[in-house]
């Protein structure tokens, strides 16, 4: 019998973000999923390290690998359409944990137990507000780098992400702020101190 999961997280790099926006670098939802990845760990490191808390480090990495899979079904839906009122999001959120259910279903039976709870997240657990929080930090990330590029469409999506990012009152988020976000807009040589 086939299974096609493994197939279906593979044409993430088909996927691709800010459709809406005119980028100078295009970012696939592969890309963009690593860097959530990334981006979790630091915060869930940030979050037991330095604020004590007990994030399950493994599920939050976890959590943020498989924080896109319903796009290989649906899409990349733009952030304003989502969010555009609260009927549209509730019928987008069904329709992404069908589509994870049904990509899930593509596993063979013995290995769904093990998968499944990742792709179909806890939404209540910290681990999953670490992850949110770190979808949005990526998105930040991204805006930096059009704006580095001379992009001046990413202008009114960096601030209206910043003010997100900000009204979470994490303080995951403002350390991530000031010891790592300066060095975002920074050149090669800058980084190496040439």
């Amino acid at each position: 019998m086939r299974h096609d999961f493994y197939a279906y997280m593979d044409r993430m790099k088909y996927i691709k973000r800010w459709q809406l926006m005119r980028s100078e670098r295009e970012e696939n939802v592969m890309e963009h999923s690593y860097s959530v990845t990334l981006l979790s760990h630091a915060l869930a490191v940030i979050h037991n390290e330095v604020f004590g808390g007990d994030a399950d480090i493994l599920k939050t990495v976890l959590y943020a690998t498989y924080h896109e899979t319903s796009e290989v079904m649906t899409g990349d839906l733009p952030t304003p359409i989502k969010y555009y009122n609260r009927s549209i999001h509730g019928a987008y959120k069904e329709l992404e944990k069908s589509a994870c259910e049904k990509i899930v279903a593509t596993l063979p039976k013995d290995l769904q137990g093990a998968i499944a709870p990742f792709v179909l997240a806890e939404e209540d657990s910290v681990e999953y507000k670490l992850v949110k929080a770190a979808d949005r930090l990526a998105a930040y990330i991204k805006c930096l780098e059009e704006l580095r590029s001379g992009n001046g469409e990413f202008v009114k999506a960096k601030k209206s992400i910043e003010e997100d990012l900000r009204s979470r009152n994490m303080p995951e988020i403002e350390y991530f702020f000031e010891k790592f976000i300066p060095s975002f807009n920074l050149t090669l040589d800058d980084l190496e101190g040439f």
